[in-house]
């Protein structure tokens, strides 16, 4: 009788192996939900993330929604029907769309995503993404889907954290989607002060000339859609600038996906 390789017996227990060592980290350090720190049962992983009462806390926005803006509505005001914000300052794009209100839980999930290292999180955040951007996914021009450009760090930044958390969730996007992403297509040349505390026209001057688009690899395009993924639009500065500059590369349309976004007039304290 054929004995199995080392390589063959570890391919075979490798799912037994990996149960067990989950059941192990479950003892060693007990999930908790990562907004409030309540004990959470559901085991570790990109699932389970949130407790029950923050999961309920988490505010999605659907439909009805502006459809330029992604803004919610609290009533239809049909197909057609803009918001107040995107008839008296249309953006340069064509839709945003965000998975959930920016509000406490929302914001701990970002944070944490920036600054703690905590990939399982992109992939939770693009989870909800995928299903609030599903018509910018579907939208096929020419035959082909969209491509997916992160909003880039400056070199400087991305070297702070190790990572530049819009690609994390454009990758992690592609994979449940089968996108293609491109996190070079536009570089971040200008090293902005930190937008947070500063206005819509402060913000609007810190990113003068943050982002060079690279026309080698805008080429690659190919007259493709672009979408946009952030991870938080607040006044949209940021989105709007990014999305001019692919413009003056010649990109033709462009949508916007973010994991949140910052509505006035919702409790954001949750």
């Amino acid at each position: 009788m054929d004995k199995n390789t080392p390589i063959e017996l570890l391919t075979k227990f490798m799912p037994a192996l990996k149960q067990a060592g989950g059941v192990l980290l479950d003892q060693l350090y007990p999930p908790s939900c990562v907004h409030c720190g309540a004990g959470n049962l559901g085991g570790h992983g990109a699932s389970n993330l949130l407790c029950a009462q923050c999961w309920g806390n988490l505010r999605p926005i659907t439909r009805p929604l502006c459809p330029r803006l992604g803004l919610p509505f609290d009533f239809d005001l049909g197909t057609e029907g803009l918001s107040a914000q995107a008839i008296a300052d249309p953006p340069p794009y064509q839709r945003a769309r965000a998975a959930c209100v920016h509000n406490g839980v929302a914001r701990t999930l970002i944070s944490k995503l920036k600054f703690s290292d905590r990939p399982e999180l992109g992939k939770f955040c693009a989870t909800l993404m995928v299903s609030a951007g599903h018509e910018l996914f579907e939208d096929k021009e020419n035959g082909e889907s969209p491509v997916l450009v992160p909003v880039p760090l400056h070199r400087r930044r991305q070297w702070q954290r190790r990572y530049n958390q819009s690609t994390q969730l454009a990758q992690a996007l592609g994979a449940l989607r089968g996108l293609d992403v491109e996190p070079f297509i536009v570089q971040r040349v200008k090293s902005t002060r930190p937008q947070i505390g500063l206005s819509a026209e402060q913000r609007k001057r810190n990113l003068a000339g943050a982002f060079v688009a690279q026309p080698s690899l805008v080429e690659r395009l190919r007259g493709r859609r672009v979408v946009i993924v952030d991870d938080v639009i607040t006044t949209g500065s940021t989105i709007n600038a990014l999305t001019k500059v692919l413009q003056g590369a010649g990109v033709e349309r462009i949508d916007v996906i973010s994991f949140s976004r910052v509505v006035i007039g919702i409790d954001d304290s949750l």
